[in-house]
């Protein structure tokens, strides 16, 4: 996890700024076999490899989109987007979702994020929302754009 790099007072002018971009990960057909087995969503586009190599329109399995929706939280926690002296934050939902490009097996994906807004809700809570775009190395279309919401909690030591 990327340290945090901005404080609470700092967030406000960071509004319309990239927070930043994570490292690539690899959403292999393991991966995908996992999310299945914890989703129970077998589909045969997602987990029957022959079939899918035959008969999807992508020529191979691709990875659930809520499996590609689920990465978001590890990565921001990456790329360091919670201030300093964030003593909790939890997930608060999402504004919109489109999933705009499958993710084939094997490919790589990385998260990119852009801060939309801060407020602060009551003392020592703040919600987050960011701009999510989820980029597969090698493909101009992104997998998915998501507004995440995050409550953060502001620490004694913030």
């Amino acid at each position: 996890m990327a340290d945090a790099q901005h404080t609470f007072d700092d967030m406000a002018g960071l509004v319309g700024r990239e927070l930043g971009v994570s490292s690539w990960v690899t959403v292999d057909q393991a991966m995908i076999d996992r999310f299945a087995e914890t989703t129970n969503d077998h589909q045969w586009i997602h987990v029957d490899v022959g079939r899918a190599t035959r008969e999807s329109p992508y020529g191979a399995p691709v990875a659930h989109g809520y499996l590609t929706l689920s990465l978001i939280a590890g990565l921001s926690y990456e790329i360091g987007t919670r201030p300093r002296g964030t003593a909790a934050s939890f997930n608060y939902g999402l504004d919109r979702v489109r999933f705009l490009a499958p993710v084939r097996a094997g490919s790589r994906v990385r998260l990119r994020s852009t801060l939309m807004s801060f407020e602060e809700k009551e003392p020592a809570r703040f919600l987050l929302k960011a701009s999510q775009v989820m980029e597969i190395e090698g493909e101009e279309k992104p997998a998915l754009i998501a507004e995440t919401l995050a409550m953060l909690v502001k620490g004694p030591d913030a």
